[in-house]
């Protein structure tokens, strides 16, 4: 199957160019775009079957949060199903170690070609639950998109957290419940409403970590 992703590089170039990324980056994206797209007809990897509706929803929407990673040595992207928010992030910010959490057979088969095709040297696949997962050394901060309630989250995944590490949530209308729900020591840091280029929905990017005793 051959996915014709070069009639969308003037939307992912304007863009980019919104979200103050280099517009170099359209090249990579979208090379990842049709790899996803062709995997998709055939694992159902995402619900999403339009090229041009996965560049808002899935390319835009995952490089708005950029930002706030891009100073950071190390993230750990939870339940990461085809690699969103992990692996634009990665293309967007190189010096930025991602690991790509993905409990799913076949989608931990695409991640893995994935970082092989596009080169990912700052990518890493780790084919385990997230609860699960013990790796060499903790991460400065975790992310989920649509995965689960923050509190959730943070039972899965708090224990991959370094000392003032912090989850970076991925939400659409500010989640006042879950907020209000999180357990101690989780407290919310900052709230960061986002916009992102062809996409009229709320998004909102929370910041939660421990309270410092």
């Amino acid at each position: 199957m051959t996915v014709d992703t070069a009639s969308l590089r003037p939307e992912l170039e304007a863009g980019l160019a919104q979200l103050s990324l280099a517009p170099a980056l359209a090249g990579p994206l979208l090379d990842y775009l049709a790899l996803l797209a062709r995997w998709n007809a055939t694992y159902n990897l995402t619900a999403i079957r339009d090229v041009r509706e996965m560049l808002a929803k899935h390319l835009l929407d995952s490089l708005a949060m950029q930002p706030f990673v891009r100073d950071l040595p190390t993230l750990a992207d939870l339940g990461t199903g085809p690699g969103l928010p992990g692996i634009p992030l990665a293309i967007a910010t190189p010096g930025l170690r991602v690991t790509l959490v993905e409990s799913n057979g076949k989608k931990a088969r695409f991640l893995r070609e994935a970082v092989r095709r596009l080169g990912l040297d700052n990518a890493q696949v780790a084919e385990s639950r997230i609860e699960a997962l013990r790796p060499p050394a903790a991460y400065a901060a975790i992310t989920a998109r649509a995965l689960a309630t923050l509190p959730q989250i943070l039972a899965l995944g708090g224990h991959l957290l370094a000392p003032g590490g912090r989850l970076l949530a991925m939400k659409g209308v500010l989640p006042t419940d879950e907020i209000a729900a999180l357990p101690p020591p989780w407290r919310v840091t900052a709230i960061h409403p986002l916009r992102v280029p062809g996409l009229a929905a709320e998004r909102h990017l929370l910041e939660i970590a421990r309270a410092q005793a």
